[in-house]
């Protein structure tokens, strides 16, 4: 019974949030699960949904004395405190963690927060090409929490397992995963040593019901960048995030495919929520011809910052960009600065509209913050933020296609109607 309570109390949340969609955009994090975040370091910009901070004071001249009181209070009365196990405290947190928490949470968004000892060494594990988890990219809506299965990759740990994209992550083991950090839900309980499993109930939305699954851990390859020479001499180039790593790959797609007698070119950024900034400035600089601007932005406690392309290369091919609603941050600078400079055309469905950067920083003591500090500009001069890129050309993917985890390229009626359009020769 308890179980059930809990399941129709979740699925009233997702209702919740179908509204909140409905009104406000959906608020997406994304980051690839098996698995690795989308977050990144201060000094690497990233894209983030928006927070109505509230820029409030603290008057500790008030606060001490209260919190003070408060302390005697709960040592004298509180039932619990005492009947903690240390691992139960450990797991916690401490008191003093949680009002750093609390005060994170008064900024009233999502994206700052503070991160304890442990929490934030396991934020920042590097991650190369490989890692050790189960092929699912997800994302989660930072107004109801809810994380969904966005893409499940060919022969993964998760695809043998039975997940499907669309699939909603309810349960980690014995986690509720609906509001918890995405990061930590990843490095903390997802990811694990090769050979163990992870217990997972997931909600599918298409046969409405609950569907428990034990998946195995294993080393899997981060397919970042996939190519082919499709008929008619174009090229294809699928981004699944941007890593460290995904400029220098795309840079050797584009070559491989132009030696091969491409003619023009389609970059496929569906369902890519993002990554290294950095990655998607260096790909629009290959991109673009010298003297363009690629993105701006404009922040706090940072320098305003332009950036332009200047590395001496172009790619004068017709270029398309495939777009839809999971298409956020880094996929948004990219589609930008190719769209505002008239060197690519836009197909497929609006991008998700997150416009705003963030970084991540160290504390004294080994804990850490994350905090929004900058919006970034397309540019034309506009910010995207909660808005979005709209496409040249919209066309909303086949709905029996968006369980499937693989789609034949000659049944994607996105990737039909990009090719229809280099046809028309309707482009910039």
């Amino acid at each position: 019974m308890e179980e059930k309570e809990t399941k129709n109390k979740f699925w009233k949340g997702v209702l919740v949030g179908v509204l909140v969609t409905a009104f406000s955009g959906l608020a997406v994090v994304g980051v690839a699960t098996g698995i690795w975040t989308v977050g990144r370091r201060a000094s690497e910009s990233q894209s983030t949904q928006t927070a109505e901070t509230s820029g409030a004071q603290l008057d500790m001249n008030k606060i001490t004395p209260k919190l003070q009181y408060m302390e005697a209070l709960i040592d004298k009365y509180f039932l619990f405190d005492e009947n903690m196990t240390e691992e139960e405290q450990a797991k916690n947190g401490t008191a003093e963690d949680w009002i750093y928490r609390g005060y994170m949470s008064s900024l009233n968004d999502p994206y700052s927060v503070y991160y304890d000892k442990d929490e934030y060494t396991s934020l920042n594990e590097e991650t190369s090409g490989t890692y050790c988890g189960i092929g699912v990219q997800v994302s989660q809506n930072v107004y109801t929490g809810i994380i969904t299965a966005v893409k499940v990759f060919k022969n993964s740990p998760a695809q043998e397992a039975g997940m499907l994209p669309g699939d909603i992550l309810y349960k980690v083991e014995d986690i509720e995963a609906t509001g918890e950090d995405l990061s930590l839900l990843v490095s903390d309980h997802i990811r694990g040593e090769e050979g163990t499993k992870v217990h997972l109930t997931v909600y599918r939305q298409s046969t409405d019901e609950y569907v428990e699954m034990d998946v195995e851990r294993r080393m899997v390859e981060n397919p970042t960048v996939e190519y082919e020479l499709l008929d008619n001499h174009a090229g294809y180039i699928s981004l699944s995030s941007f890593e460290e790593v995904s400029s220098e790959q795309f840079k050797s797609a584009v070559d491989d495919l132009a030696s091969k007698g491409m003619e023009k070119l389609i970059i496929d950024l569906r369902n890519n929520g993002g990554g290294v900034v950095q990655a998607a400035k260096d790909i629009a600089d290959y991109l673009l011809p010298d003297g363009k601007t690629i993105v701006s932005f404009k922040g706090k406690g940072i320098d305003d910052s332009v950036y332009t392309s200047d590395d001496g290369h172009e790619v004068d091919v017709p270029i398309i960009l495939l777009v839809n609603g999971e298409s956020a941050s880094a996929s948004e600078v990219l589609t930008g600065a190719l769209k505002d400079n008239d060197w690519a055309t836009i197909v497929g469905e609006k991008t998700f509209g997150k416009g705003i950067a963030q970084g991540i920083f160290n504390l004294p003591d080994g804990s850490g913050l994350k905090l929004t500090t900058a919006y970034y500009y397309t540019p034309s001069g506009e910010c995207i933020h909660k808005l979005g890129i709209e496409p040249d050309v919209t066309v909303a993917l086949d709905e029996d296609l968006k369980s499937k985890i693989e789609i034949p390229k000659d049944e994607d009626n996105q990737l039909q109607t990009a090719l229809e359009v280099f046809d028309e020769a309707w482009m910039p």
